[in-house]
């Protein structure tokens, strides 16, 4: 077994989610949360995990590694949900959000993690994809979760972990907490392999 803590670096969280900062420390693994705004655009052409994994190295690399310790180690991840070949980002406003979730209501859906590990040397990538499944959501439920729960920072615009996923996600091939917006079972296995191929 590796001590990720005992490993000579620096970790840190280049994200304000407070799902992924409460994921990472369940791992036991002491990082600080540490961003750089970035537009979240991406080529038309790309599909799927390839956005994802598009923003996520557009987020490691606005860092200046040299402004950051020397054995800084960053951790970016982004995720999106694909529903009929189209990417679903985070809503505008509650109408939004509204209207993406009668989007999935009833249907299969993909959400997809990309992660970028960057030190001042290197740089590696991988994502996770989850699939999901929503039972036909009634209006008011809906309405319910949009007016309790304010999911307008959230792709999609749910949380699997909140009142929605409790009664309207049917089940999932995947990771869990790859829906909850950071894949902490793959992240540590990669963390590993990229020190120890240092």
């Amino acid at each position: 077994m590796i001590d990720l803590n005992n490993s000579g670096f620096h970790f840190i969280l280049a994200s304000r989610s407070p799902r992924r900062k409460f994921l990472l420390s369940e791992t036991g693994l002491n990082f600080e949360v540490l961003v750089i705004e970035t537009a979240e655009n991406y080529p038309e052409n790309l599909v799927c995990e390839q956005i994802a994994l598009h923003v996520s190295r557009e987020k490691a690399l606005a860092f200046d590694m040299y402004a950051l310790p020397a054995n800084a180690l960053l951790i970016a991840a982004d995720t999106i949900v694909w529903l009929d070949g189209v990417c679903i980002g985070k809503p505008l406003d509650e109408q939004d959000a509204r209207i993406m979730l009668g989007k999935l209501s009833g249907k299969r859906h993909t959400v997809a993690t990309g992660v970028c590990l960057r030190t001042r040397d290197r740089m590696h990538s991988f994502f996770v994809n989850t699939e999901v499944f929503f039972r036909r959501l009634e209006p008011d439920e809906i309405d319910y979760y949009v007016k309790h729960y304010k999911p307008l920072d959230k792709a999609g615009a749910y949380g699997i972990q909140e009142w929605i996923g409790y009664i309207g996600v049917e089940r999932i091939e995947g990771s869990y907490f790859n829906v909850m917006g950071l894949p902490v079972q793959r992240l540590y296995c990669e963390l590993k392999q990229f020190i120890q191929n240092q």
